[in-house]
């Protein structure tokens, strides 16, 4: 079944063109198009979608719409923002409104449905500068933080899915070496989530490496092996250099 998008944009010429593109893949279909925001809000309540792709100038206040545009969507719904310039705030603003993309207006063709498939996908799309302003945003919330990393009381099966997700490994790789079912990841980092005020892998990440969750923590596999040789060489089992990390797309090229 193709992924189904909803184009949210003001400009007739742009949602001709989004058609047009998506029209030459397979696994991609338009099923709605919308011009303004209140058509939007109404599209993605009646229209069952895996992905909206939103023009910021729908809105005066895009961050708010946004919001809308996820709290009258249905299950599921992945958000990109479309933007002729988004700077530091909006970047930063637009993740913790729960966008999972975003796009300038003058992305080429083959990034706009890599972005497409890379978020239905479960990944976070940025461009570079996106994902350093991100990382500052969370490297100065873990300065100004005051929780102590013990009153968290995260679990040995919570550390483990964190470490998991850091490294960059998918829900299945997960489940292997926590040695449980994918459902079973997916609710425990759903209470992740809750338990540390973060709403996606992305944040999750960022949290952990600049909270340091995992420092000085090794997995009950470690501590089984840690005077141990590995017969692989020492090489760690994990993230390489083919697996991205899920919240960027290949080294989050630019746009």
């Amino acid at each position: 079944m193709p992924v189904r998008i909803i184009v949210a944009d003001s400009e007739a010429i742009f949602r001709v063109g989004m058609g047009k593109i998506f029209a030459l893949e397979k696994d991609l279909e338009v099923v709605a198009q919308t011009e303004t925001l209140q058509q939007t809000l109404s599209a993605v309540s009646d229209t069952p979608a895996e992905v909206v792709l939103f023009e910021a100038g729908l809105s005066p206040n895009p961050p708010d719409a946004v919001a809308d545009v996820i709290r009258r969507a249905q299950p599921g719904t992945k958000v990109i923002v479309v933007a002729h310039h988004t700077g530091e705030e909006e970047t930063v603003e637009y993740l913790r409104r729960g966008v999972r993309g975003i796009l300038t207006r003058s992305v080429s063709p083959d990034l706009l449905v890599r972005c497409v498939r890379k978020v239905v996908a479960g990944e976070t799309w940025l461009d570079n500068q996106g994902v350093n302003w991100v990382i500052e945003a969370y490297r100065s919330q873990a300065e100004q933080g005051t929780t102590p990393k013990q009153q968290l009381r995260l679990s040995e099966k919570e550390m483990l899915i964190i470490g998991g997700v850091t490294q960059g490994l998918k829900n299945k790789d997960i489940a292997i070496e926590v040695g449980t079912t994918e459902q079973v990841v997916k609710n425990y980092l759903r209470k992740i989530y809750d338990k540390l005020g973060v709403s996606d892998r992305l944040e999750l990440a960022l949290y952990s490496m600049h909270r340091r969750l995992l420092d000085g923590y090794v997995p009950p596999s470690g501590r089984e092996n840690r005077a141990a040789p590995s017969p692989i060489g020492g090489e760690s089992i994990g993230q390489t250099d083919e697996s991205p990390a899920p919240w960027s797309d290949q080294t989050a090229k630019k746009q």
